[in-house]
């Protein structure tokens, strides 16, 4: 089981919440109130995280589908608003939204790709990464893939774990979602924004924002946070626009393809 701060899981501290709240059907609540009962009740819990577990609840935000640890037990809540709730009523509402199945593929360099069974594009997934592709097809593609491979950029860097809620399209608020959130070595955050094809200076706002957000609703006061753009290629402009960045860093991605001779079946 994922490490938590108290001696039960945030998602079993919501269902309190919820009973101590005693909502009568079709009364709703904003996220804020809920934030605002954790912070007296259990202060170690960052807001930000009380978020993303408002979101795995929500049996109609599409968001919890980046959940892979969502459970028929998750499905508590119906979102009304960008930030407001009710109780969620199976006897009206449509059937809740849940993750597919994963299934793992591996790439001629030895990586692996993370699809889901239902995937219209899992096809997709697989053949840019075997079939001579020099990049990914899709962007949450990319996102599988270095997810699955953050080694690839930084040695000790892993996927940030909240519980069992993991940093894949992590929810930043305003139905916003960082594409890849991680922790180094050090024990700092990492926000990755990912481009699957050239990278402008424009996607600089976007990163700069996430990692405010990490600070402002993650991290401990003085817990590094920085930042990493992944694109196929770098525009001078956006080179330009974060040389004077700190915390900061580009990286580009290469499609790499292995091809080995299968020995001929000797027929008698």
């Amino acid at each position: 089981m994922a490490r938590t701060i108290y001696d039960r899981p945030t998602r079993a501290l919501l269902k309190d919440m919820l009973a101590e709240w005693d909502l009568k059907p079709g009364e709703t609540f904003t996220a804020q109130r809920a934030v605002d009962w954790f912070a007296e009740h259990y202060p170690k819990l960052k807001a930000g995280s009380i978020h993303a577990h408002l979101v795995q609840a929500s049996t109609n935000d599409r968001s919890r589908l980046h959940h892979p640890s969502t459970r028929t037990t998750d499905d508590l809540l119906f979102k009304v608003g960008s930030r407001e709730y009710r109780l969620y009523e199976p006897a009206s509402d449509p059937a809740p939204v849940h993750p597919a199945a994963k299934v793992q593929v591996t790439d001629g360099s030895g990586g692996t790709i993370s699809v889901t069974e239902e995937d219209d594009d899992a096809g997709v997934a697989v053949d840019a990464a075997l079939a001579g592709s020099s990049q990914f097809a899709l962007e949450k593609d990319l996102q599988r893939y270095l997810a699955d491979n953050l080694q690839l950029i930084e040695p000790g860097l892993t996927l940030f774990q909240d519980e069992e809620i993991t940093g894949f399209e992590y929810p930043a608020g305003g139905g916003r979602r960082i594409d890849i959130l991680a922790k180094d070595k050090s024990g700092g955050f990492v926000v990755l924004e990912l481009k699957v094809e050239k990278g402008y200076d424009r996607v600089v706002g976007q990163l700069l924002r996430y990692v405010n957000w990490v600070r402002k609703e993650l991290a401990e006061p003085g817990q590094r946070v920085r930042g990493i753009i992944v694109c196929r290629t770098m525009s001078e402009d956006l080179i330009l626009a974060c040389a004077s960045i700190p915390d900061v860093e580009l990286f580009e991605y290469r499609l790499q393809v292995s091809v080995s001779k299968v020995p001929s079946l000797e027929l008698p």
